[in-house]
């Protein structure tokens, strides 16, 4: 029961990472780089991959698209986990996406540890990049709500008690994931996104390892087999190995995501989705002015 227990505490914290970590700060080299350029990256984690910056090109996703996930550890169903578009609102005058990312444990599992988290994040309709991002956090006895509004045109961090620097475009964790889906993804890629969470910058790298088809019960699919390196602080410390297959379309729909532990692997698998209505869109790329003006 302990282990149980012990394995499904881990497997929140995955979820949180699986769902919307891709925190990054763009490394100077990375940021240096012309988009479709790069090179081999240093870092060994990334040996044999070509360290790209990129930026969105098409977005495939709109108001009401829903994709509902069955949460497992082996043949023991854990819970469920739900990524939504709930609506397209505007805050402080600007158009945004309101996502919204779910994870709870079943009723069963409830009496073992039970989780009722949620994430919502408001990103830029225009500029793909995060205006602000909430998470409310119930696991077992831990609780904690927190709120940070992003100033992308002076790059700052707000929360109620501090600021803090961040860089351009910055993304949320539950933004990127929107944001990697707009992205010309290709195997042997190693795509580098600004993030921040908790108060501090991290880097990650979203390593793109091959194709492959899969089975889930939403269906079968072609997917990209894509692993985030992440490099953060001891809460989100890349213990296990992570690795996401998404669509190999323009939709890049997140069909399966699976941790590796010591003893096992912990799944997140598409049971079901909703695609949106709305027409997919073609963007411009547009910076944000670097002195704020």
């Amino acid at each position: 029961m302990v282990i149980i227990k012990h394995r499904i505490s881990y497997l929140c914290v995955i979820l949180i990472i699986l769902l919307g970590a891709f925190p990054v700060l763009f490394s100077g080299r990375a940021a240096a780089m012309q988009e479709g350029g790069g090179a081999e990256a240093e870092d060994p984690q990334l040996a044999g991959f070509k360290l790209v910056h990129l930026f969105p090109r098409e977005v495939p996703f709109g108001e009401g698209e829903l994709f509902t996930y069955a949460i497992q550890y082996g043949l023991i169903y854990a819970g469920e986990a739900t990524l939504e578009i709930r609506n397209v609102a505007v805050l402080d005058s600007a158009k945004a996406y309101h996502i919204i990312s779910t994870a709870r444990t079943s009723s069963a599992f409830d009496h073992v540890f039970k989780v009722r988290d949620r994430h919502d994040s408001f990103v830029d309709y225009e500029n793909l990049f995060s205006l602000s991002f909430e998470k409310h956090l119930r696991e077992g006895k831990f609780k904690r709500d927190e709120k940070v509004v992003f100033d992308q045109k002076n790059h700052v961090a707000i929360y109620p008690d501090k600021k803090v620097p961040i860089a351009p475009n910055t993304q949320d964790f539950l933004s990127a994931v929107y944001y990697a889906r707009t992205l010309p993804l290709e195997v042997g890629q190693a795509i580098a996104l600004a993030n921040h969470t908790g108060g501090k910058n991290y880097p990650i790298y979203i390593k793109v390892l091959r194709r492959e088809r899969i089975k889930v019960p939403a269906g079968e699919f072609d997917c990209l087999v894509v692993e985030p390196i992440l490099q953060t602080s001891s809460l989100f410390e890349q213990k296990g190995k992570l690795t996401i297959w998404i669509t190999d379309d323009t939709v890049k729909m997140p069909v399966l995501l699976r941790s590796k532990v010591v003893i096992g692997a912990f799944e997140a698998v598409l049971k079901s989705y909703t695609m949106s209505a709305a027409e997919r869109r073609i963007i411009e790329r547009r910076d944000i002015p670097g002195n704020g003006e």
